[in-house]
């Protein structure tokens, strides 16, 4: 893996700020904890100023209330110490952007949404140095997930098939659709670096998910190794048959204690086409997110656990992140066999 300068760091950052149309005069936090990569704190910093911006950066006690281990993929409710403090809370709502380098984040957290409907931005940042630079986004990319977004708000069904024997039919009424870009440069957005993918909440979901070998369960970031089956009713995970992959998911279900845990979250397709799928075995787990599994271009990615439009509040979020499936929405196939399918 590369090697990069503190340089190299700064001038990324710097190119990300500039894509979240960050402008002189504005006020950014760099939010951070104790465990958080200090090398990025200070390159938000430099790259604040660089783009002419008031800068503040601001630790807060990491953490937060999980039941369950620590993932540090965003999987919890967000830093027990921010959602406590109505300090931290008003210094992040009176700002334009929010850098937020802290393990978790706030993606599941309550607090995020009163954030940023004062009209603050939040960018999360988490992944390895050379997977943020290998996956910068372009402002080219914004369209493309948004005629994705577009397209599963006008669709009424998505079907995904797979040659390992997926056979999922999925309830797009009144669902919640949305997009990650990697970059936040309209108001009241959170998005993250690095992350390039369209998503929803659909409420109903049937058939079968069969995991393939080579597909990626997150956040144990491992490779599957033999076919796990799914069957789905209702949008509820019924049976989880296979060997030891199966097993592992079944007790992670079992244990979590979770009634929301065997029901299926946020599903959509990857777009980030510089993502290598292999990447997730060239790091020790500690060292990267897996966005680009997640983000992976022509890949399907479903969860488990937290629903926004449910209300549903879970610990036990789990992203599966899979190859060779077919994504059709009504008529359209927007992925086949794996291939993301260009317009």
């Amino acid at each position: 893996m590369t090697q990069l300068t503190s340089a190299d760091l700064v001038q990324a950052f710097t190119d990300e700020l500039r894509l979240c149309k960050l402008e002189p005069g504005e006020h950014v936090v760099v939010l951070s904890e104790p465990a958080s990569r200090q090398d990025y704190v200070a390159a938000s910093f430099a790259a604040a100023k660089a783009c002419g911006a008031h800068v503040i950066a601001a630790t807060v006690p990491g953490g937060n209330p999980d039941p369950v281990p620590s993932t540090h993929t965003g999987a919890g409710p967000g830093l027990s110490s921010v959602l406590q403090d109505t300090v931290a809370q008003q210094l992040l709502k009176q700002a334009d952007l929010v850098l937020d380098l802290t393990r978790e984040g706030f993606i599941h957290a309550p607090i995020q949404d009163e954030i940023l409907q004062g009209g603050t931005r939040i960018l999360f940042v988490c992944d390895a140095p050379d997977v943020l630079v290998r996956n910068m986004p372009t402002a080219a990319d914004k369209p493309r997930v948004l005629s994705g977004q577009q397209l599963v708000h006008d669709s009424s069904t998505m079907r995904v098939t797979s040659a390992a024997g997926t056979d999922l039919t999925v309830d797009l009424t009144n669902v919640r659709c949305d997009y990650q870009v990697g970059f936040t440069d309209d108001p009241g957005r959170w998005d993250h670096w690095p992350s390039t993918m369209v998503l929803c909440w659909p409420e109903i979901s049937d058939g079968q998910i069969v995991i393939a070998p080579g597909d990626i369960l997150l956040p144990f970031k491992e490779y599957v190794r033999e076919p796990v089956t799914l069957t789905v009713s209702g949008g509820h995970i019924e049976r989880v048959s296979g060997g030891a992959d199966a097993n592992m998911l079944e007790t992670y279900f079992a244990d979590s204690d979770d009634k929301w845990a065997r029901y299926l979250s946020h599903m959509g397709w990857g777009l980030m086409k510089t993502a290598d799928w292999f990447a997730q075995a060239m790091y020790a787990k500690h060292e990267v997110m897996g966005m680009e599994a997640r983000a992976f271009a022509g890949n399907f990615l479903w969860s488990t656990g937290p629903h926004p439009v449910l209300h549903r509040d879970s610990y036990a979020h789990l992203d599966i992140a899979m190859r060779g499936c077919t994504v059709t929405l009504d008529d359209t196939t927007v992925v086949a066999d794996g291939t993301l399918v260009e317009s």
